[in-house]
């Protein structure tokens, strides 16, 4: 094992980062970058969530407008309300005047009925209802006015740093814009943080009771032609063009249980099967031109480097779920990795404290394919005063 010493990566009161190269055995081969297929849109981003890597793009800081993209916001909020148990999936909304008069695609809800919230979250999600987007957006936070303030707050909070909502339903309006690569840290999260409401997204057909039969299909058509297809949204306005984000989980023996999941943004494209059939085209290029290499399994330490002043003599550096990385297909063998951490590690650590990072390289490439944090995998308490002494001396020696 290599060690080199380094200026410090920003994490105070520490004279030095530690700079470890971890060998990684991996299968012999060789590949070249792969060249991301021709995509007839706006622009687009096709992300490879298990390893956390863009591995095509195109315009993914350009405003755009997201038409009924925006509902996956209005879900997080919903979702959020029904986690925290605000709000019951049997609870019953009443419907506004302003809800059943919105214009655009409809559940053909009306002021007559109480809508459970779990029907209206299916009307919102299959059949991209304004009306039922208005009355979620209503029963939650009391006006649509501050729905959309809790829209703007929770963008901010998830770090979509050029995204303003005006409204919850996606019509047009001056100023309602966000980028593709904002709609991939909404979509990514949206999954990760309601794992219990996401499936949703899935359901092909679904109608409300008394509302007109034909108004039951889900506008994602790849739910129709590809299994391995379980979200997320459809969008269009004549301003935005037909936009899709379609998210995919294909089961790889290398991964295990947990398959590997890509999401394909596509904005601005001329039809709905053109909207389509660019998603199929980049989920399917993401998955043959790049394989996926685990390196860690989740918990795994990465490193188990020496603490100093604390209970246990060392600390596990890792994290809780498994590393993985995208590269070429093919290229597996190039794969370098490179731990930085600080240097002295002085206890205490809480369990899922940040102490480092691991950079995963390819070949000769000094710039990283990615940079995933590591943390403590267990608590490490701060030792007795006996311990903590006797410590400050060997630093000092040190």
């Amino acid at each position: 094992m290599q060690c080199s010493l380094k200026a410090p990566l920003g994490l105070r009161g520490l004279a030095a980062t530690l700079v470890l190269f971890v060998s990684v055995a991996l299968p012999a081969a060789h590949a070249q970058v792969p060249q991301a297929p021709e995509i007839a849109a706006r622009s687009y981003l096709l992300l490879d969530v298990t390893a956390n890597q863009i591995l095509a793009a195109k315009d993914i800081d350009s405003p755009i407008e997201p038409a009924s993209l925006t509902k996956l916001m209005t879900e997080y909020l919903v979702f959020d309300a029904l986690k925290s148990k605000k709000i019951t999936l049997t609870q019953t909304f009443g419907v506004s005047q302003r809800a059943w008069k919105m214009p655009g695609s409809r559940m053909f809800i009306d002021p007559k009925m109480q809508v459970p919230v779990e029907d209206l979250i299916k009307g919102m999600v299959v059949q991209s209802g304004n009306d039922a987007t208005m009355a979620l957006a209503e029963g939650v936070g009391g006006t649509a006015e501050h729905f959309v303030e809790l829209m703007n707050q929770q963008a901010k909070a998830l770090g979509m740093k050029s995204t303003s909502y005006k409204n919850p339903e996606g019509l047009t309006e001056p100023g309602h814009t966000t980028t593709a690569r904002d709609l991939s840290i909404l979509s990514t999260r949206l999954m990760s943080d309601f794992p219990d409401y996401i499936g949703y997204s899935a359901i092909k057909k679904y109608r409300y009771p008394g509302t007109p039969a034909t108004n039951d299909t889900n506008r994602n058509t790849l739910l129709f032609r590809d299994p391995t297809v379980d979200g997320l949204k459809t969008g269009h306005t004549n301003a935005a063009g037909y936009c899709m984000i379609a998210t995919a989980k294909r089961d790889f023996p290398n991964l295990g249980a947990g398959g590997r999941r890509l999401v394909a943004i596509v904005l601005g494209t001329v039809s709905d099967s053109a909207r389509a059939n660019e998603s199929q085209k980049l989920l399917n290029w993401g998955y043959t031109a790049y394989e996926a290499v685990k390196l860690f399994d989740a918990g795994q330490p990465v490193v188990t480097p020496a603490v100093w002043k604390g209970k246990e003599a060392v600390v596990k550096l890792g994290r809780p779920e498994a590393i993985v990385v995208a590269v070429a297909a093919g290229s597996a063998a190039k794969v370098k990795t490179q731990v930085a951490r600080p240097d002295p590690l002085v206890a205490p650590f809480k369990k899922g404290q940040q102490l480092g990072s691991l950079k995963v390289m390819l070949g000769d490439n000094p710039t990283p394919l990615t940079e995933v944090p590591l943390v403590a995998l267990d608590a490490v308490e701060e030792a007795g005063i006996m311990g903590r002494a006797w410590d400050s001396i060997r630093l000092w020696i040190k």
